[in-house]
């Protein structure tokens, strides 16, 4: 078994390299989404779980909820704050761990998590926390790539030229009905539901040069091989893109399948 503390801190680093709030803004809608299919009341506790730069947690401000952010980047919290002073949002942004929450039993109405908590190594105990701080009658909100979709299947190639820790499980484990199942248990129902993300670049190639600079895992696995391998890499990319491209013409229009959770915590 891999130590975990060094994977998180060898995470942070990856996730702080080129810069992820412009990789996730655009997910914003995925956020939206999440916090109606919560169904959000005004004024209750909110917590956005492995916040990033904040699309989350500044959806539920937006609702006039009592929102509080949480992640271990601190510059990803910092984009956050910035983006709430833009829109005069009031929140909370805490730095913190996913598998270690700051936050007493049934603290919160609602716990949320966008393409966040799924990759914390420790899954087990980072669900645990989920249902934790989420109260009796409130409720876990959850987006997660699958393992079928570009995103997953993108994810699992990158995996080939740079192998998981061992002992590590796969993030798409959140992405599969089954693997929610086991890592929740009898937290209460459950209602799934799976959606598109559509990515819309220039072109096959915009899309890859834009994320060889700006999203951090890529930009680390670019940099731990040689040219051969780089080249490798970027070709099979860009295979990957073409089949799942529905453009039909020279722009990109890439469909990101993520399965939507809602939990009622019992």
């Amino acid at each position: 078994m891999s130590d975990l503390s060094m994977i998180k801190g060898r995470q942070r680093e990856m996730w702080a390299a080129g810069d992820y709030a412009a990789v996730a803004t655009p997910l914003l809608i995925v956020s939206e989404l999440l916090c109606e299919a919560v169904d959000l009341r005004a004024g209750r506790k909110v917590l956005d779980v492995a916040a990033g730069s904040g699309n989350t947690a500044l959806a539920a401000a937006r609702r006039r909820c009592e929102t509080v952010g949480i992640d271990y980047v601190p510059s990803l919290l910092e984009r956050a704050r910035q983006r709430a002073a833009v829109e005069r949002l009031e929140m909370r942004l805490d730095e913190g761990d996913a598998e270690n929450l700051p936050f007493g039993d049934g603290a919160f109405d609602y716990v949320l998590s966008t393409f966040g908590v799924m990759f914390a190594p420790d899954q087990q105990r980072a669900a645990k926390e989920l249902a934790r701080v989420c109260r009796a009658g409130g409720r876990i909100g959850l987006a997660s790539w699958t393992p079928e979709g570009f995103v997953g299947q993108w994810f699992q190639l990158g995996a080939r030229y740079a192998p998981p820790p061992p002992g590590v499980r796969p993030p798409l484990v959140w992405g599969t009905e089954a693997g929610l199942r086991e890592l929740l248990g009898d937290v209460g129902p459950m209602r799934l539901e799976k959606r598109l993300y559509v990515m819309r670049y220039a072109s096959p190639r915009h899309w890859l040069d834009f994320f060889r600079v700006n999203f951090g895992p890529v930009r680390r696995i670019f940099e731990s091989l040689d040219e051969a391998r780089q080249r490798d890499y970027a070709a099979e990319q860009l295979e990957l893109l073409k089949r799942f491209n529905r453009s039909g013409d020279e722009t990109l229009v890439l469909p990101g399948e993520y399965l939507e959770a809602v939990i009622d915590r019992k």
